[in-house]
């Protein structure tokens, strides 16, 4: 999992979205043979025009991005492409994960197509998670395959849905069931963007973050715990520190295991009870690292009924979440039958075999595994509602806590 550093140029950003700043600029390299790439992780890399050196040669580029990101960052996106491209064209989609599907897909291929754009157009992913994996799914699919460049916006996306070339959109019985594996040509994780992120979505891709220390890296378990406070202040060493390190963690794994044939599946840690929890909210109610940050609190929970984990470290990891922001109690889906409706939803997950829920749990602290649990084990986790159960985020998550 190597990386290097290099002084990266002090460009002039637009006055309106950034100050001026000197950064040193970390790579972390995806070694998957021809499919090899760089993450570029640093401060004004975004409108700094050498990011993009070594791209491959085109008359045309797209930036795919939304209405929420696109007024922040697009004219300085375009202008650093400017000397690249003849053609930047610009695409913007509806914001949030209600309109990761088929219809706001058809926007992109309809941009494409209305431009004229041939094969060897670059697509760029400037936004969130579900901006990347719909750019990157199009990417997938115009003329069976175009380069695409992912310039991840909010944290979630830099630490983790930008990295590793999943591509997908969500289908009304199931998250990202219908995608690609297609990887990128460069990820740009530009920090100075976090700056104008939300403190919801912060807290979201803390998440993220937060996973690689049960399945992998205690000793980053510990370093979160010392520093959770700087991450929320929005410390930039902090940051570029908790960015790099998630994305080594990724990039050994997916080097591994580029199509989830087995070990990259423990990166899904938390995510079988968090995409129950986002599908059968509707999708947007819960933000995708709000529902991973009560499902690996859930998943603990079940390690610890399996004799995985002792206590202490579900206690430990519960604390974290819970400075993180984030929630420690699954949303109640179903006020009739709520395990039913968890245990229903999470046979679609896509590590699911023969109608068999399989999961992501702790084999002892910083090791996972994927097994299957008995349904009975997964229901005593998944007890009735009970009064002033909060039905989304909104309300104060330490009213709710399991302790």
């Amino acid at each position: 999992m190597g990386w290097r550093r290099r002084h990266a140029a002090v460009p002039f950003l637009n006055a309106s979205i950034h100050t001026l700043m000197s950064q040193i600029a970390q790579e972390v390299a995806i070694d998957l043979g021809e499919r090899s790439y760089r993450i570029a992780i640093g401060g004004g890399l975004l409108a700094d025009a050498a990011t993009y050196d070594g791209l491959p040669r085109a008359s045309a580029a797209l930036i795919v991005s939304n209405t929420t990101v696109a007024p922040l960052y697009a004219a300085a996106l375009r202008a650093a492409l400017a000397g690249r491209f003849a053609q930047i064209h610009e695409v913007q989609l509806p914001d949030g994960e209600a309109h990761k599907n088929w219809q706001t897909l058809q926007l992109i291929f309809d941009a494409l197509l209305e431009h004229g754009c041939d094969r060897k157009t670059v697509l760029f992913a400037l936004g969130g998670g579900v901006v990347g994996d719909m750019a990157g799914f199009a990417a997938a699919s115009y003329m069976r395959g175009v380069p695409f460049v992912q310039v991840p916006t909010t944290l979630l996306a830099q630490v983790d849905s930008s990295v590793g070339g999943k591509t997908a959109i969500n289908h009304p019985l199931g998250k990202n069931m219908i995608g690609a594996f297609y990887q990128p040509q460069l990820v740009v994780c530009d920090l100075a963007t976090l700056d104008t992120l939300p403190k919801r979505e912060l807290s979201a891709g803390l998440a993220e973050i937060i996973k690689y220390g049960p399945i992998a890296d205690m000793d980053f378990m510990g370093w979160l715990e010392d520093h959770m406070d700087d991450l929320l202040a929005r410390d930039r060493t902090a940051l570029a520190h908790a960015v790099r390190r998630s994305c080594e963690i990724k990039a050994w794994v997916v080097g591994q295991d580029e199509r989830e044939a087995g070990l990259r599946a423990i990166l899904n840690f938390g995510h079988t009870f968090g995409h129950a929890i986002e599908a059968g909210m509707g999708y947007g109610a819960w933000l995708h690292g709000e529902g991973v940050g009560a499902g690996m609190v859930m998943a603990a929970e079940l390690s610890r009924r399996l004799g995985l984990v002792d206590e202490a470290f579900v206690a430990r990891l519960k604390v974290l979440v819970q400075r993180a922001g984030l929630p420690l109690r699954g949303a109640v889906l179903d006020a009739a039958d709520n395990a039913g409706r968890y245990l229903e939803l999470m046979r679609v997950d896509k590590k699911a075999e023969a109608g068999q829920i399989r999961f992501v749990l702790i084999d002892g602290p910083g090791r996972a595994c994927v097994r299957a649990a008995p349904d009975a084990r997964v229901r005593e986790g998944l007890p009735p509602p009970r009064p002033g159960d909060p039905p989304a985020p909104g309300i104060p998550w330490n009213q709710f806590l399991y302790i």
